[in-house]
């Protein structure tokens, strides 16, 4: 009889503690999925914004179709931000498209060239940068981009392109709102790629409370879409819920700045 007794102690102390469990597990966890470059690439486009899953559509400005995807992704009610052009360390000029954020430029000229930007992108919430690990080490050309964001009352994600980058000091002194993307999808273009990715955006987010991928359409736009689509099911198993960007920030700061 002592030693039923002993057996069966873990499981009334077991018992007791489900309630606690069951308690935490209610907790909701929100992941974004920003996909970049609408406006200029077509692979994916329509997968994403005639598809079910609330991704946040990064529109690059001054492209042929900025104005046609923001619309597109804003009636079928996704959340859009500007994708900003911003000069990296390599790559061809030609990859940032038009009037993009260079060091070159004086801090007035930026503020002016993220205001056109907004013109070219209606309904954006927020922004993110295009490439920029040169331009996102710049505090004064940061310093102009977030006052833009303040004065607009934008959230910005950073990219992470550069592990310098400004953006993380400059929002908090500025009092802007800022995320930081936790994973890239599609830096290899291969859908069984797109879902370890997504895996591992799971894994953050269930440590974190919450976490940010970034995917692209275009070139890997088909293989990124199927990728995403097929790992739903891990997702709603693990009881994370992907949510536009805005919704992962605290709910008193997106009361008090992100809502008119």
């Amino acid at each position: 009889m002592k030693r039923f007794a002993l057996l069966l102690i873990p499981f009334l102390l077991l018992s007791m503690q489900n309630p606690a469990l069951a308690k935490k597990n209610e907790k909701q966890l929100k992941a974004a999925i920003i996909i970049d470059d609408f406006g200029g690439g077509t692979g994916g486009v329509r997968d994403f914004l005639e598809g079910n899953i609330p991704i946040t559509a990064a529109v690059m400005p001054f492209t042929e179709h900025s104005k046609e995807h923001a619309e597109w992704a804003h009636k079928n009610g996704f959340e859009v931000i500007v994708h900003l052009p911003m000069q990296p360390k390599r790559g061809k000029r030609s990859w940032l498209g038009p009037k993009p954020i260079t060091v070159d430029l004086s801090p007035k000229e930026v503020k002016q060239r993220v205001e056109d930007a907004l013109k070219s992108v209606p309904y954006a919430v927020g922004m993110n940068n295009h490439m920029g690990s040169l331009a996102v080490e710049d505090e004064e050309i940061v310093r102009a981009i977030v006052a833009v964001a303040k004065e607009k009352k934008l959230y910005i994600i950073d990219s992470g392109t550069s592990p310098k980058s400004k953006f993380p000091k400059v929002s908090e002194e500025m009092n802007v709102p800022l995320l930081k993307r936790d994973v890239f999808l599609d830096d290899i273009s291969s859908s069984s790629h797109v879902r370890k990715q997504m895996k591992r955006l799971a894994k953050i987010t269930e440590f974190t409370g919450k976490g940010i991928a970034i995917g692209h359409v275009g070139v890997t736009g088909k293989v990124c879409s199927v990728g995403i689509f097929q790992s739903m099911d891990e997702f709603k198993r693990r009881n994370i819920k992907i949510v536009p960007a805005s919704q992962l920030f605290a709910t008193k700061l997106t009361e008090q700045y992100l809502i008119p």
